[in-house]
């Protein structure tokens, strides 16, 4: 996984979350109390679609894919930040980044669960909330392609310097977790490494309901 992020800026792990756990998370999208805001994206010509933050405290299983995975991918994140000759570096544990967020002023959580029906989709975008933004991020897909909806491809366009972009359609299943990056990631050129430029979102759906889990790492102001 760890060589794709490099190679591509993301990486798929395969099934994580079982089908009733994606059922339980997509029961949670009607509790207004579990939820800090909602976005309607045509609102705001993100899309068109919804999505809902999760507010303080987390549903047990977000808060556990979010402790669990944060320090592999730091470990990752610092990596990078030495290739492209970057001081910074982050926390080992994420109570140490949700710290420096809170320092920073960015005290809202960012886990969210997306939905889109049939016509919906998400424009390319990046999920930077403050001053601090932590390079990795998670989707896991919690409906099934086929049984729930057709189209809605999870998008990821790059950009490189002085070169056309390159375009990625992931079509992963349901429990499926993808780990992509939320800027950019390092690309080892003639005079060492640069940054490409990453941006990500869905394709219109054909037809159905299709629900996502979104785990970002850095907190919002």
């Amino acid at each position: 996984m760890e060589a794709s992020l490099w190679d591509r800026g993301y990486a798929q792990a395969g099934p994580v979350l079982t089908p009733p756990e994606c059922d339980r998370l997509i029961s949670l999208y009607g509790r207004e109390e579990l939820f800090r805001s909602r976005i309607d994206m045509a609102r705001y010509r993100f899309g068109v679609g919804d999505y809902k933050y999760f507010a303080y405290p987390l549903p047990g299983i977000v808060a556990a894919l979010r402790q669990e995975i944060y320090p592999k991918l730091a470990a990752i994140a610092n990596r990078w930040m030495e290739a492209l000759g970057i001081e910074d570096r982050f926390p080992v544990k994420l109570e140490g980044l949700t710290a420096e967020c809170q320092k920073a002023g960015q005290t809202k959580p960012t886990p969210l669960l997306l939905h889109y029906e049939e016509g919906g989709y998400n424009c390319l975008h990046q999920d930077i909330y403050g001053e601090i933004a932590f390079p990795l991020q998670v989707v896991c897909f919690l409906s099934e392609p086929g049984r729930d909806y057709t189209g809605g491809d999870f998008l990821l366009v790059e950009q490189r310097p002085r070169a056309q972009s390159v375009g990625e359609s992931i079509h992963a299943q349901q429990g499926e977790m993808v780990v992509f990056t939320t800027r950019y990631r390092p690309v080892k050129g003639s005079r060492g490494y640069y940054r490409a430029n990453l941006k990500h979102g869905v394709s219109r759906l054909n037809s159905g309901t299709r629900y996502t889990l979104g785990v970002i790492f850095h907190e919002a102001k």
